[in-house]
């Protein structure tokens, strides 16, 4: 038997934005519904009518045909920025399945994913999953749930040697290993300054230095702020 998935909420939607979408095309509930046929899904402007008052939700092949019929980016009907697999492949007006060919990994090993918010997939599989679903950098660890492993990682790239975690962290940040070596050889030596800052006697005449970096904040923020200045191929 198929294993029982967690249920997803609905997809985001905004009423307003549908409503002054279709207001600004000049557009009747009846046209609307119309268009959405033409896209495969058959529905009363009643359903229109609905969604826009917030009484009745899309489901996402509905959201994907009324996103279409409306001429505008699913995104903007959503609300609030995407914040799982699910919402970004939504907001490409990807399935399930084509998300997963394109990505390069099984359909069910995809849909897995998305329910369950883990993802397995090598480097290379992890810059795919990137790339077809519009994430930025930020956004791979944060969707993945895998942020704390990151700073876990990037703590042990401070405290120890960095060539140990690369592998670990281009399966949670898919960019270049030469890329990656780069930064997190900035990253271990900043921190290693700030760490013996103040080591000097009281009464030496040295010149004054700059400000070290703050050694209370995340250590990913200053990763990110490195990895910025180099190029990923995929936004930060």
């Amino acid at each position: 038997m198929r294993p029982r998935q967690p249920h997803l909420p609905p997809v985001p939607f905004s009423p307003a934005a549908a409503r002054a979408h279709r207001a600004g095309l000049g557009l009747t509930p009846q046209q609307v519904a119309e268009g959405m046929a033409a896209h495969g899904i058959r529905l009363l402007p009643g359903h229109v009518i609905g969604w826009e008052s917030g009484e009745i939700r899309p489901s996402e092949e509905e959201f994907i045909a009324l996103a279409r019929a409306l001429w505008c980016p699913p995104a903007q009907l959503m609300g609030a920025r995407p914040a799982c697999l699910r919402d970004f492949r939504v907001a490409r007006e990807l399935g399930r399945e084509e998300a997963a060919r394109r990505i390069g990994v099984p359909p069910r090993a995809y849909e897995l994913a998305e329910a369950t918010g883990s993802w397995n997939g090598d480097e290379d599989q992890t810059y795919a999953l990137a790339q077809v679903l519009g994430l930025t950098l930020r956004d791979v660890p944060a969707v993945l749930g895998r942020g704390d492993e990151l700073e876990q990682r990037l703590r042990r790239c401070v405290d120890g040697r960095w060539q140990a975690q690369v592998k670990a962290i281009g399966r949670i940040v898919p960019v270049p290993r030469e890329t990656l070596a780069a930064v997190l050889t900035d990253l271990q030596e900043e921190q290693q300054v700030t760490a013996h800052w103040g080591a000097g006697s009281w009464g030496s005449a040295a010149p004054a230095q700059p400000e070290p970096p703050r050694r209370d904040r995340p250590l990913a923020e200053r990763f990110w702020e490195l990895l910025a200045g180099q190029h990923t191929g995929i936004p930060v």
